[in-house]
């Protein structure tokens, strides 16, 4: 399957549109957890606590590569192929570079981690994402409309300045939609903490999957984001990111059932239409 029939496939089966986030930080750990393994341990445990209420994983590279982890982070991909197969994992890389070297980090995220999908910054333009899109069935969620507040600065200017032009987010969604998409494998980000951006997104990209971060620690409102993101049962996957909330629920050796907590009362309150009831 391809990674958009794959998503609809775990949606479906699952009855989610919660993604659970791995973002490894040691020094929040339970204290039990130490040693050159526990940023694997740790996210193993999440992940078999939480795979099946969720439609995706997203590891954060960052998380991984600060602590020279990525061996560990290989080894969780496999991990996550064996205990959950039918979950995608999206690869959180926000990479974007011009093309010899994006073809590069395809390579890393697509055959040395094996990920479903990643995501991507479109600043470069379109030879920048072309690389990613040459995997038959791959994914690449570009970065639209961020959930941090300094994504005002490029992303809400409007285009050459001039009245009436679309904002920046606005022409990305609607690239996304209509040319760099030939082979319908994109989709867009679009942060929890702007419900009216994250409708404006659905209006100009109307069939696109979006991932949505922010919800949980960063104070985004599960129902107001599947309400912006589904406005028509005809409307693309939505599909929410909690990180934080549901790792660090507990900072003790119950750690792993209280990330499935969490997670089942994000789950549950992702789960609103049909339709918008």
């Amino acid at each position: 399957m391809t990674f958009i029939e794959r998503l609809a496939h775990a949606q479906h089966a699952h009855q989610s549109r919660l993604c659970v986030g791995l973002d490894p930080d040691p020094a929040r750990f339970p204290p039990h957890l130490k040693g050159p393994e526990a940023i694997y341990d740790f996210c193993r445990q999440i992940v078999e606590a939480t795979a099946d209420l969720v439609c995706a994983f997203k590891p954060q590279i960052a998380y991984f590569a600060a602590h020279r982890a990525e061996p560990q982070l290989e080894r969780l991909m496999q991990h996550m192929r064996a205990v959950a197969p039918d979950v995608p994992v999206i690869l959180d890389a926000k990479r974007g570079d011009i093309g010899s070297t994006a073809e590069q980090y395809a390579v890393e995220a697509f055959e040395r981690y094996l990920a479903d999908a990643v995501t991507l910054s479109p600043f470069m333009g379109l030879d920048s994402v072309q690389p990613y899109l040459r995997y038959p069935g791959k994914g690449a969620f570009l970065l639209c409309r961020t959930s941090n507040p300094g994504g005002d600065d490029l992303q809400s200017q409007v285009l050459g300045g001039v009245p009436g032009q679309p904002k920046m987010f606005e022409h990305i969604a609607r690239l996304a939609q209509g040319p760099w998409n030939e082979n319908g494998q994109l989709g867009l980000v679009v942060g929890a903490t702007y419900p009216d951006e994250i409708a404006r997104v659905r209006a100009l990209a109307p069939k696109l999957p979006l991932l949505v971060p922010g919800v949980g620690a960063q104070g985004g409102d599960a129902q107001a984001t599947v309400r912006a993101a589904l406005p028509t049962p005809e409307a693309g996957m939505v599909v929410v990111n909690s990180s934080r909330a549901i790792l660090y629920a507990s900072s003790g050796a119950d750690f792993a059932l209280a990330a499935r907590a969490a997670a089942q009362a994000t789950r549950h309150a992702l789960q609103t239409p049909p339709h918008l009831a």
